[in-house]
């Protein structure tokens, strides 16, 4: 079966797991996954992912990141912004704050996929992928 939104894919099984309280999720690779578990990385949001090879498909098998006790989510929501049925783009006049800038909004830009911190930075605008906090 294939899948019409795989960017909204990832976010929810991230999101399924971090509800299950699971240490670990696999969510099937692409370059633009990459590049959003990378930026989550970065911003504290998961441990650290890895690139997993089986066979004719490659997965991304992601360690979640809790607080002291498991009770403690790092990641309280994650939502999907711009989907295939209607694209959201922002220039960079517009960039969106997430809580006040206690969340992150993911952008795809012609810098790559970036945060909308680093969008202020750069001056860019792009497509509004999802906002994470």
């Amino acid at each position: 079966m294939s899948i019409s939104d795989p960017i909204a894919d990832m976010l929810t099984r991230i999101r399924n797991a971090n509800a299950a309280k699971h240490d670990t999720v696999d969510v099937p690779a692409s370059k633009m996954k990459i590049s959003i578990a990378d930026i989550l990385v970065n911003e504290g949001y998961i441990e650290k992912y890895d690139l997993v090879d089986e066979g004719a498909f490659k997965n991304i098998h992601i360690t979640l990141k809790y607080g002291a006790d498991r009770n403690e989510k790092i990641i309280t929501g994650m939502k999907r912004i711009s989907k295939p049925g209607l694209r959201v783009y922002v220039n960079k006049d517009e960039l969106p704050k997430v809580l006040g800038g206690l969340g992150i909004a993911i952008l795809s830009t012609n810098q790559g996929v970036i945060t909308d911190k680093e969008a202020r930075k750069l001056k860019v605008g792009g497509e509004v992928l999802a906002f994470v906090w």
